[in-house]
């Protein structure tokens, strides 16, 4: 194992809709192989996203995100997608960990000074079943310690846009305090994200940052309920020593 180690830069990039080579309705910079785009153009634009990156595409960590409470620890390189997790965690310095989302919440987690990393796909199944506090499990097994972890909050769907029925709302606010909203037509909404941050800080960690934009309001970003079908962005975090960066 290469572990995280002082030096090294916890780095996070979201990415847009644009700047890719998939077609409609993925145009064009869709990342997921599992929405029914051209197997060669997702693999096109995750070339394209290592690139950008400045990291080998095999150090890329993917999910087959079922939105479970799964997590798993990655210690080196894998070929194909996790199966059946939704949630990253490693102390290697030489992997990025991805999550895919078009309206759920990428969440990024990280201890600096421990040099262990977490991403979770957090829609409302798997944040209603708890899959932020198993991550944070994981990462403490890792050697980190939630009041050093900061957590960043990806685009997401907003509360006043999320509209759910009120039955499914109260089930949600029972399980994640804090979600429930109304929508800005005052109907029953969720706000995920809010939900996510009371339970993140109610878990100890250190401080919870946020990407306000919502994914079905802001047309450079794909979203599933604005129109399915639809590619996803990804959010990904990685420590950045250098010693994934491929030779010029």
């Amino acid at each position: 194992m290469t572990p995280g180690a002082p030096g090294f830069t916890v780095r996070r990039a979201v990415t847009t809709r644009a700047g890719g080579v998939s077609t409609a309705p993925y145009e064009s910079f869709n990342l997921a192989d599992h929405v029914g785009d051209d197997p060669d153009a997702v693999a096109a634009n995750r070339a394209r996203l290592a690139g950008n990156l400045g990291v080998a595409a095999e150090s890329v960590v993917w999910m087959e995100q079922l939105h479970t409470r799964t997590v798993t620890v990655v210690d080196g390189p894998v070929d194909t997608p996790v199966p059946a997790t939704d949630g990253l965690v490693t102390a290697r310095g030489d992997l990025v960990l991805a999550v895919l989302t078009a309206d759920c919440v990428p969440v990024l987690l990280s201890d600096d000074e421990a040099g262990v990393i977490g991403a979770v796909h957090a829609g409302r199944v798997g944040a209603r079943a708890g899959i932020i506090p198993v991550a944070i499990e994981a990462m403490v097994a890792q050697g980190a310690r939630a009041e050093r972890i900061g957590a960043f909050l990806g685009p997401a769907a907003s509360g006043g846009r999320y509209e759910v029925p009120a039955a499914m709302q109260a089930d949600v606010e029972r399980h994640l305090p804090g979600s429930a909203c109304r929508t800005t037509t005052g109907t029953p909404g969720l706000d995920l994200r809010a939900g996510i941050r009371r339970q993140l800080l109610s878990l100890g960690v250190a401080a919870v940052a946020e990407d306000p934009r919502c994914t079905i309001e802001d047309t450079s970003l794909f979203s599933h309920r604005r129109g399915a079908p639809t590619g996803r962005i990804a959010s990904v975090i990685w420590m950045d020593s250098g010693a994934a960066r491929r030779s010029e």
